[in-house]
């Protein structure tokens, strides 16, 4: 506190200031606290010490309570902002996982279309050399075609397990904009 006051029940109340007490202070620190106590005589508009003191604590509370109401502002949007940050970036996997699947498909109907025509020569050609080719040539497709039709299964179990992420992120943000309210 800027001030001490002596009680005393013989003696009359005595206000003696810091600055007074302390000979080595500065004039700048003395002038600002007669400053500061001059405003909150102004202020109060009474002397009475219980006002003060309540209107000091008051204001201290007031002011404690608006560095705790920031503080927990800024933690909440940064909180925001990070789950903001994780549902974008399983945005753009989720792009990302989609143009592979149609470049996926793609290739599986190219790779059926050679098939089928390599089956309909066969039925054609009639030649040794090319049966073993055709033969060959099925064998290698059917396998690419087996292994063309486990990626696209994968890649459609990473597309739901993408969208239930997408789904969890958007419940979380919701969470948290109703807990911010």
């Amino acid at each position: 506190m800027s001030s001490l006051l002596s009680h005393n029940k013989d003696q009359p109340r005595i206000r003696k200031s810091l600055s007074d007490s302390s000979p080595t202070s500065s004039t700048a620190t003395t002038k600002s606290l007669r400053h500061e106590r001059l405003s909150r005589l102004s202020s109060s508009g009474s002397s009475d010490v219980n006002d003060k003191s309540t209107n000091h604590a008051e204001s201290y509370f007031l002011r404690r309570e608006n560095r705790l109401s920031a503080k927990k502002r800024a933690e909440e949007e940064s909180a925001n902002s990070d789950y903001k940050k994780m549902y974008e970036k399983a945005l753009a996997t989720n792009q990302r996982l989609k143009s592979k699947l149609e470049t996926s498909k793609q290739e599986l109907a190219v790779i059926q279309d050679q098939l089928q025509r390599a089956q309909k020569g066969k039925a054609e050609d009639c030649g040794f050399n090319m049966l073993e080719t055709e033969k060959k040539e099925s064998w290698s497709l059917k396998k690419r075609i087996s292994d063309m039709e486990e990626q696209l299964k994968v890649k459609q179990e990473l597309k739901m397990e993408n969208q239930r992420l997408k789904d969890e992120n958007g419940a979380l943000i919701r969470v948290i904009s109703k807990l911010s309210k």
